[in-house]
């Protein structure tokens, strides 16, 4: 799993400008998951439409928003058949990046869906 070299154009920018917004909110919502024990592996699925997995965060608009963020772990993606149980699940939490550091978004965008790994930003620096 890696971010796929589509994203460098046509969606990191657009996921940027959000992310600048919500990367402390998202940040707090991940250790919140991991310290109440719910899952190590905090996912947010982001969307343009309605999404289907996870429980809705953030609304397109609220805080100038051009996404939709949801909240969910990696348990769910399994359940639903997402991410196959086993060696493919082994496969995800091998590559899956320290959710203290990263945030680990999954893009729905009509037919592009993919994992991405954005790094948290720093107190007082630019994301990416």
């Amino acid at each position: 799993m890696q971010n796929d070299p589509e994203l460098d154009g046509k969606y990191l920018g657009e996921i940027t400008k959000d992310f600048v917004k919500v990367a402390d909110t998202l940040k707090e919502a991940a250790y919140a998951i991991k310290s109440k024990g719910f899952s190590d592996y905090p996912i947010f699925p982001v969307s343009k439409m309605g999404m289907p997995i996870g429980q809705q965060f953030l609304k397109m608009g609220e805080l100038s928003l051009a996404w939709n963020y949801n909240i969910t772990y990696l348990d769910e993606f399994v359940q639903r058949g997402m991410i196959e149980a086993g060696e493919k699940e082994k496969a995800f939490k091998a590559t899956f990046k320290d959710p203290d550091e990263f945030c680990c978004l999954f893009v729905m965008d009509g037919a592009f869906t993919n994992f991405v790994f954005i790094p948290y930003p720093e107190d007082g620096k630019e994301v990416i």
